[in-house]
């Protein structure tokens, strides 16, 4: 394979993560970094041996890209790597609006180059793994709750964190979206930090979608319910739990727990590795530009419900208020349920 030549926009919490995957990647050798703090820059530049230059001067030292910078900036960074034909990874969400993501997606289409949105949980075990058992979901309920982070609050928690689980939802259910339904509330930022929606897919397939960044422990979890059975994801302990069901000889129905292989692997290197072999081999990223559009889109219209109810409660008062939301400060909001 030949030598690719990688640079890494935004040396913050995740891109030094992509800093280091990179490094021990096969065939790839990190020629720049940029950042908005030039000392940052500088001592990871140092750190994997490369040069600290600006976005416009790695555009032409480098093949491929990761992108990891605050939501807002996405598309202005993008577009100018994807101008200069650069292969691009961009970190989740694609993009602020539709209107950008489609000017991505179809920059990259132009150019024939590779534009992959950062949803690592794609790359996760369990769900690498539940496509051997998946049926036909026909309702599903997700919660991913972390505890408050300064990162990440250039945008609501939808952006941030339901995302996530939003790609997830289409990747499996491929089905139109009908209605959706959601309440946020803003807690220690001045944007939704605690949201929930509920989705109803055109295939009969409902959606209860909790997220929260406010939370006193993380919880990462999504289940599946469907006839051919039920299937548990743990993202943080990177476990499947799926039981279907089973015939008998005498025709007696039982429910068995399938056997399920969790190949052991580190989601970020699987997602890094995926966007090497699509610059290495030009083949379709595994996450593509349109998938990430998909997933902004629904991630929109949450936003838009939620700007019909939206609910502004002081942190001093929301202990005492009746508010649903009022349990996910206790770490979790099944404290009294049976099963994984």
């Amino acid at each position: 394979m030949k030598e690719i030549r990688i640079g890494v926009v935004g040396i913050g919490h995740l891109g030094n993560y992509h800093l280091q995957k990179y490094q021990k990647m096969p065939g790839c050798r990190i020629v720049g970094v940029t950042d908005a703090d030039p000392e940052r820059a500088g001592k990871a530049a140092g750190l994997y041996g490369c040069r600290a230059v600006d976005c416009r001067e790695l555009a032409t030292l480098a093949d491929a890209v990761s992108i990891a910078v605050p939501t807002g900036a996405h598309h202005e960074t993008a577009s100018l790597f994807l101008k200069a034909g650069v292969d691009v990874l961009l970190e989740k969400p694609i993009a602020a609006t539709l209107a950008e993501a489609d000017e991505l997606i179809a920059l990259a289409d132009a150019k024939g180059l590779i534009l992959q949105i950062g949803f690592v949980e794609r790359f996760n075990p369990a769900i690498v793994a539940l496509h051997a058992v998946m049926g036909h979901p026909l309702f599903i309920e997700s919660h991913r709750l972390h505890p408050f982070f300064e990162r990440g609050t250039d945008v609501d928690v939808i952006l941030d964190l339901m995302v996530h689980d939003l790609d997830i939802l289409l990747h499996f259910v491929r089905s139109p979206v009908e209605s959706v339904d959601a309440v946020g509330v803003s807690v220690l930022s001045d944007k939704v930090d605690i949201a929930n929606a509920r989705l109803r897919f055109a295939s009969g397939c409902v959606a209860n979608i909790t997220a929260s960044r406010v939370t006193g422990k993380t919880l990462q979890k999504t289940r599946f319910f469907g006839i051919e059975g039920y299937h548990a994801v743990d993202y943080q302990k990177r476990k499947l739990v799926s039981l279907g069901r089973k015939s008998n000889a005498d025709g007696q129905v039982t429910i068995m727990e399938n056997p399920v292989e969790i190949k052991e692997q580190d989601p970020l290197e699987e997602e890094i590795r995926a966007f090497v072999q699509a610059v290495a081999n030009r083949t379709a990223p595994s996450v593509s530009g349109r998938e990430g559009r998909d997933a902004l889109e629904l991630a929109l219209r949450i936003n838009a419900a939620i700007n019909q109810s939206r609910i502004r409660v002081p942190l001093d008062t929301l202990a005492a208020s009746s508010l649903p939301a009022a349990p996910l400060f206790n770490g979790s909001p099944e404290g009294n349920r049976v099963g994984p």
